[in-house]
């Protein structure tokens, strides 16, 4: 039979032993009731389960779309500027700027132009229709300032109507110089009518199109933010003749794919298929895997949503529509 180790007469080895095991006991047991207190781990849905409210017709081709709870719950807060993620049907996701009242958060509203895939299907809605979206998020955000010259041009008027109704409120020196087609394809004309002059509703049919961006930076405060949304040829002429003006800075947001400037030719490898694709220089990675690829998912084409985010063999995720190097996809 073995004996237990003693180190002399008096059974201190013992002694240590029995107390060591003690301890570990005590602590398995603690341990087990910390576990069961701990809340359990519960992963975080970000989506938002919503309910088409209303629709209103607010121009020719331009709906709005009062977007509601299914539950009835509060809806995450916003600030202008910011948009939601917006799911009109399974596997087709767009952004749509918010442009309501941020303080209302029983609803959001989104102006949506006939314009594509993702607003013919937003368009096709009917009230009590459920979409999903996320967010909100912002990548245009209002600064606090005395003075502002906003400048919109047809459906980017949307962004715009929050920090005007902002600008307004907070008793600040603005104005806004609104362009588009014609009155008849400008949302929002009614909402905008009640304030004044500080409102200059410029449709080409009346003044042709702006020949530069001076002509729409005219009368700015001085040094006060500039806040541009609209086609990409206004965007770039404001910005142009911001820069040789004493103007504030110039915020903008486009809703079409920025133009490629400088591109140079490259390669993209599927590494499961076999196939190498030519990628032309004025051309994004994300419109020529669409041809070999047609289901890959894309939304903002401007490389902040992540949408069209793609596995490479390396492990690392590459944005297709930014993308502007040789890479060889997982795909």
């Amino acid at each position: 039979m073995t004996r237990p180790l003693r180190l002399d007469g008096s059974g201190r080895t013992d002694r240590l032993m029995s107390s060591l095991t003690g301890v570990v006991a005590v602590y398995r047991r603690l341990s087990g009731v910390s576990g069961r207190r701990r809340p359990p781990v519960v992963a975080v849905d970000r989506d938002l389960p919503l309910v088409v409210d209303d629709l209103r017709t607010e121009a020719e081709g331009v709906v709005s779309l009062r977007l509601v709870h299914e539950r009835g719950e509060e809806l995450p807060r916003w600030r202008p500027g910011a948009h939601v993620d917006l799911a009109p049907r399974p596997g087709l996701v767009r952004q749509y700027s918010l442009c309501g009242d941020p303080d209302d958060r029983s609803a959001y509203r989104v102006g949506v132009r006939l314009l594509g895939e993702g607003s013919t299907a937003v368009h096709a809605l009917k009230k009590g229709a459920r979409v999903t979206a996320r967010g909100p998020r912002n990548a245009f955000p209002f600064v606090a300032s005395r003075a502002y010259l906003f400048i919109a041009g047809g459906i980017g008027i949307t962004p715009i109507l929050p920090m005007v109704r902002q600008a307004a409120a907070s008793g600040a020196d603005w104005r806004l110089v609104y362009t588009g087609r014609d009155e008849a394809s400008m949302p929002f004309l009614e909402e905008l009518s009640g304030f004044g002059d500080r409102v200059w509703i410029r449709p080409d049919t009346d003044y042709g199109m702006p020949a530069s961006g001076a002509e729409l930076l005219e009368g700015a405060p001085e040094g006060a933010p500039i806040y541009c949304c609209g086609p990409v040829p206004m965007i770039v002429g404001v910005r142009t003749d911001a820069a040789l003006h004493t103007t504030g800075p110039v915020f903008f947001e486009r809703f079409s794919t920025p133009p490629i400037v400088g591109g140079k030719p490259f390669r993209v490898a599927l590494a499961r298929s076999g196939v190498t694709l030519d990628v032309p220089a004025d051309r994004t990675t994300l419109d020529v895997l669409r041809e070999t690829v047609p289901g890959i998912a894309y939304s903002c084409r401007q490389g902040f949503c992540g949408t069209c985010e793609l596995p490479t063999v390396t492990g690392d995720r590459v944005r297709v529509c930014v993308e502007r190097e040789p890479v060889t996809l997982d795909l």
